[in-house]
């Protein structure tokens, strides 16, 4: 029985979206499947991609390259709100899925596709993050996610595409999964789902080993205008190019790697491994940044405000109300976000050691101890007497 007549599905090349074509096909009655790949600076060469899909059964092959937009509209929103999942990890992964439901959408009305599909698995994160986008974008058009439903092991999964022509891989497959884009990659399974094991050494691509990296230091000064990175070393870049240069440089020195045993939206934990030089280090300069340009309270309160934000970013609610009511705030917070971050890069750390702004609220004279100080002492004991007045009192009524 058809579930749909036309469907475009998001398409990396891998052994399961290349099955999900004969299989949409033949086992759900869909007439036409249309493939969609995305570039978002994976440094994949998508040509092939393409024809593959072809091969594969598809009745066109769709590449995007929407690396601009990954960086300017979902980025930089998340660089703003400083978004950090459960305190370590900055979305590298998560980020994309938003932009992907979101292309997969827009083809879906241009080629008057019924339905878009992916293929997920039924434990991940991601089948939230597309489900739930696409609703928010498109309540019309059905999802579907064969992979959730199909059952098969990888091995069948690979015997399946045979039977249509789609060719097993040719050298024995990784025993990670990994997902690469401009922003970072995420590596797990294999060895690494035992969370007592040290990763080893060659999953790494983005960052150097420590005992590999420079025994000098590198300073650079990041430029930001109203929240956004800007500049590296007074010279201003598009944005992929100053995320990309800037991977370069703290994965050079070895930052960037997070080792984290994180809670998955389905209810599970997973051991996952990040490499996110760029992305990181431009999170810990902005929130340093807004330390001297914000105003304490806002500071403060910013902090629960990026605690929800990353979640919504990581449970797939990036388009939701809740989302564009915080980006509003956050927006507003950045108005004086200006200025320049000075980074040290040695030896795996990115250590901020110098930040200016015209926009800075930290006065020299009031800050300092020396003879320049221009803070009233005299005041300070009135203040404290009003402001501990309450805890007198309470001790007063309840000694004894």
């Amino acid at each position: 029985m058809g579930r749909a007549e036309k469907v475009v599905l998001a398409y990396s090349g891998g052994v399961d979206t290349s099955v999900c074509i004969p299989y949409l096909k033949e086992e759900w009655g869909v007439k036409d499947v249309i493939t969609l790949a995305a570039d978002l600076g994976q440094g994949d060469e998508l040509g092939p991609i393409q024809q593959k899909a072809l091969k594969s059964g598809a009745a066109e092959s769709l590449v995007v390259d929407a690396t601009e937009s990954f960086v300017k509209d979902y980025a930089f929103p998340a660089i703003m709100a400083n978004a950090l999942y459960e305190n370590r990890y900055p979305l590298s992964t998560a980020l994309a899925r938003p932009l992907i439901a979101k292309l997969l959408v827009e083809a879906a009305e241009k080629y008057g596709a019924d339905a878009v599909a992916h293929g997920c698995t039924g434990k991940g994160n991601d089948q939230v993050r597309f489900d739930v986008s696409i609703m928010a974008l498109n309540p019309n058009l059905k999802v579907l996610a064969p992979a959730r439903e199909w059952g098969f092991s990888r091995e069948d999964a690979i015997a399946y595409g045979e039977r249509f022509g789609i060719p097993a891989p040719v050298k024995k497959s990784s025993p990670y999964s990994i997902d690469r884009n401009l922003l970072g990659r995420s590596i797990e399974a294999g060895v690494l789902e035992d969370p007592a094991s040290e990763a080893p050494e060659e999953i790494y691509v983005m960052t150097k080993a420590i005992s590999d990296t420079p025994d000098q230091p590198e300073y650079i000064e990041i430029g930001f205008e109203q929240g956004v990175p800007i500049s590296l070393n007074g010279n201003t870049l598009d944005p992929v190019a100053l995320i990309s240069q800037l991977n370069q440089i703290a994965g050079n020195h070895g930052v960037g790697r997070i080792d984290m045993v994180e809670n998955r939206l389905v209810g599970i934990k997973s051991r996952e491994i990040y490499e996110v030089p760029a992305l990181l280090t431009l999170i810990h300069a902005h929130r340093d940044l807004e330390s001297l340009t914000l105003t304490a309270d806002v500071s403060q309160y910013k902090r629960g405000i990026e605690e929800t934000y990353s979640h919504l970013i990581y449970k797939g609610l990036w388009y939701s109300p809740l989302k564009a009511a915080l980006d509003a705030f956050i927006q507003q917070t950045q108005a004086r976000v200006s200025g320049t971050v000075r980074v040290k890069f040695f030896k795996g750390n990115a250590t901020i050691v110098g930040r200016w702004s015209d926009n800075s609220l930290y006065t020299p004279d009031l800050a300092t101890y020396t003879s320049e100080d221009q803070f009233d002492h005299k005041a300070a004991e009135g203040f404290i007497y009003i402001w501990g007045l309450p805890t007198r009192i309470w001790s007063e009524k309840t000694r004894g």
